[in-house]
């Protein structure tokens, strides 16, 4: 497996430019990892899912699903009832995405006692 050549110095551009940055950009953020582990159960209405998500404010859930979409994480399927019913749902791609994630909430969890002992130490 190789990785790509950081040079340094590391520009503001050749941060913005890489491609693991908004991977990571998204990994980070607040709620998208607990929407796509919500989804990873199956498909999700947006009452469902805003009712799954303690603390996430219907705006920011919106936002959030929008974000998913665009990256192409998961798919909204829009059905012709009535009332209208949206569906969201994990692409292929995002089961994939949840794979690398997963095994660094298990690297977290392996190594918890330690972090927490470092920041003790240093703080």
């Amino acid at each position: 497996m190789s990785t790509a050549a950081i040079t340094v110095p590391v520009t503001v551009a050749d941060h913005d430019n890489c491609p693991a940055t908004s991977v990571l950009r998204r990994v980070g953020d607040k709620w998208s990892v607990v929407i796509l582990s919500v989804l990873a159960h199956g498909a999700y209405g947006f009452n469902e899912l805003d009712r799954s998500v303690e603390g996430l404010s219907r705006r920011m859930l919106t936002r959030t699903l929008r974000a998913l979409e665009e990256d192409g994480l998961i798919s909204r399927t829009l059905h012709p009832t009535v009332p209208p019913r949206v569906e969201y749902t994990l692409t292929d791609l995002g089961r994939s995405f949840l794979e690398p994630v997963r095994a660094l909430g298990l690297w977290a969890l392996a190594h918890r006692s330690d972090l927490e002992a470092a920041r003790t130490r240093d703080g």
